[in-house]
């Protein structure tokens, strides 16, 4: 089981990007799907949530109307667009699949069982 984060660069504040998770060894569409991030000094924190086949989508407060998960169950790969990048959407974006189907509290890092191992993103003032 292996994911793959991919997508991350250093753009200008108010510029997008794309993030990718692609899956191998899982089906990621049998998953719910978070996507985290972790400045330096911070703790990693919560981003998006795309629930297993319920059609829940949901952000941290930060990131409303930014950023909009997606995913491609053909290419077996979930998206974070990104878009009005902020300098403090700067960190490290790692995404994660739950350790069980569409748990209650996806916010949590303990719901998820798989990592990719994260994606730089730097926006610049």
């Amino acid at each position: 089981v292996q994911l793959q984060a991919s997508g991350g660069g250093l753009v200008q504040g108010g510029e997008s990007l794309r993030l990718s998770c692609s899956g191998s060894g899982l089906t990621l569409e049998g998953f719910g799907m978070g996507w985290f991030r972790q400045a330096p000094g911070k703790e990693r924190e919560w981003v998006s949530y795309r629930g297993s086949r319920d059609g829940t989508r949901d952000y941290a407060d930060s990131v409303m109307g930014r950023f909009t998960i997606s995913e491609d169950v053909d290419e077996n790969t979930v998206y974070l667009q990104m878009n009005s990048l902020k300098p403090e959407d700067t960190a490290v974006y790692f995404c994660g699949t739950t350790n069980e189907y569409n748990p209650q509290h996806y916010y949590d890092l303990n719901s998820y069982a798989y990592w990719g191992q994260g994606t730089q993103v730097t926006v610049s003032s």
